[in-house]
């Protein structure tokens, strides 16, 4: 099993030197990817900018966006930017797709809400591939290599998993309470779902983490932010048991657990852009390198 880091994008007053040190310490450490997602109405960097960033600052990790809310945007733009990226990375991209689940980001860019469904989803990576396959009537580059990214759906219930093993290539997963039960449960519905297709997707999950003495302090101050969308009541209660929070020996309890499930990867999504979360982080990540 791999482990990957997400960048701390969501975190307030990042400067360009933070995400190039975050950036390098992860391309040059135990990690097997870097990762980043994407949101409109919120102070995080703009998500094709920074991921056009780290390709070029990167020679080594596997660069995953986690996840491009595609439902929103122009198919034909999206495959020409993430046909650049995978030129800027030399082919180490893998694009990772969802609905998202915020009205307003879909209102800020003028995106239609009630395209938010899997079945824009597919048409939309079934247009994109028909570019980067030049099979489409519109001759838009550059090229990209092996046909296009691998394919990673963010897809949480049944018939979303369904719908995503027709076009995708594995699961782009999301506990939101680090639960292992939680993580087995999506685990086995994307393999059923898969299975049905002879398919075997890739498993890939992610969650929260924040590591010490303070961590679950740590995790409840980003979220209690980071989810204020939902009302700062709703927000304050989901924090207080969200992503895992304790130390390095609990995390590495956590990923052995999820190993056993099967799973191929794991992306930790820190809370604080404190980089001493990423240090900490990192020795744990050394044990499955």
């Amino acid at each position: 099993m791999n482990i990957g880091m997400t960048l701390p994008v969501m975190e307030p007053g990042l400067t360009r030197k933070d995400l190039e040190t975050w950036t390098s310490l992860i391309d040059t450490g135990p990690w097997s990817h870097i990762a980043l997602g994407e949101r409109i109405v919120f102070p995080n960097p703009e998500f094709i900018s920074t991921l056009s960033a780290v390709a070029a600052w990167t020679q080594n990790v596997e660069i995953i966006a986690t996840v491009s809310v595609l439902s929103m945007h122009n198919p034909i733009l999206c495959a020409k930017q993430f046909a650049t990226i995978d030129l800027l990375s030399e082919g180490r991209f893998t694009l990772g797709v969802g609905v998202g689940g915020r009205e307003e980001d879909y209102k800020a860019i003028g995106a239609n809400w009630s395209k938010r469904r899997w079945k824009v989803i597919a048409e939309n990576v079934q247009a994109m591939q028909s570019i980067w396959k030049h099979e489409h009537d519109l001759k838009v580059g550059p090229d990209i290599s092996n046909g296009g990214p691998q394919i990673l759906a963010g897809a949480v219930g049944p018939r979303a998993m369904e719908m995503a093993a027709e076009f995708a290539d594995g699961l782009a997963g999301f506990s939101f309470n680090a639960d292992i039960e939680e993580i087995k449960d999506s685990f086995d519905r994307v393999n059923l779902a898969f299975k049905a297709k002879n398919k075997s997707p890739r498993l890939v999950t992610s969650f929260w983490f924040g590591l010490g003495d303070n961590g679950r302090e740590i995790v409840e101050k980003h979220l209690t932010r980071y989810l204020g969308w939902m009302g700062d009541d709703i927000a304050e209660s989901l924090a207080k048991t969200a992503g895992i929070a304790g130390n390095e020996k609990s995390l590495k309890d956590l990923l052995v657990k999820i190993k056993d499930l099967g799973a191929d990867d794991v992306l930790l999504v820190p809370t604080s852009a404190d980089i001493e979360q990423l240090k900490r982080a990192t020795e744990v990540a050394s044990l499955f390198a």
